[in-house]
């Protein structure tokens, strides 16, 4: 069995959209992290969800940055253990210094709520090995700050270093620099990413694209355990 913990900030508010992927459909053990604690050791991955942490009041994901958790996280990190940021947990991995780049306002300075298409960049990860490489999948989005922006010398590296998992395929939603997504640390343990792959998980939602991403990483986790 793989181990989930999802980390619970005060404003997030998909943390239980990923507990009912992982402990009901894919029936692994997980349990709720609040953000004060500071022991994570139980876990295998962790995951920090979207929402609106502290309700944004500096840029996203800066105040949850200095939560009490996270200084477990960036250690869960660099001991190669696995874990994922999604929209707003994209931005806290970013604040965090888990990941290159920051997540800027939308081009338009609109939020955007809608369903995009992904492409899938690297099939080699444990995150995408479900998936065929350039396989265009149907991810939901939602956000007002997802603009992946970086230097020319980061964006460089990042994509020498085959950082990118995800692009936008078809049209580019908010502006993001080289249409990127979702992109991983340089080890690949790391992932953050702006579409909500959760919230694509269920046959009862019309769309499951996005549980293969749990269940190719589940399927490398039990093979490390």
């Amino acid at each position: 069995m793989t181990k989930f913990g999802v980390v619970v900030f005060p404003g997030s508010n998909c943390d239980r959209d990923v507990a009912y992927v992982t402990r009901d459909l894919l029936e692994q053990p997980t349990r709720m992290v609040w953000h004060q604690e500071t022991d994570i050791a139980d876990l295998d991955v962790i995951v920090i969800p979207g929402g609106f942490s502290y309700g944004d009041y500096l840029r996203c994901g800066a105040i949850a940055r200095f939560s009490p958790v996270m200084q477990q996280v960036i250690e869960h990190a660099q001991k190669g253990k696995f874990v994922i940021g999604i929209c707003n947990g994209f931005q806290v991995l970013t604040e965090a210094g888990l990941l290159p780049g920051v997540l800027t306002k939308n081009r338009d300075l609109h939020f955007i709520c809608d369903r995009v298409s992904i492409k899938v960049e690297r099939t080699n990860l444990p995150w995408t090995q479900a998936y065929n490489s350039g396989e265009v999948i149907t991810l939901p989005i939602a956000h007002g700050e997802g603009r992946f922006y970086a230097d020319a010398a980061t964006l460089a590296a990042i994509e020498d270093n085959e950082q990118v998992l995800f692009r936008y395929a078809t049209e580019n939603p908010n502006g993001s620099l080289n249409n990127i997504a979702g992109i991983c640390d340089r080890r690949g343990n790391v992932l953050g990413m702006m579409p909500h792959p959760e919230r694509a998980s269920d046959t009862m939602l019309g769309n499951n694209d996005g549980l293969r991403l749990f269940q190719g990483l589940l399927e490398k986790v039990a093979a490390l355990v």
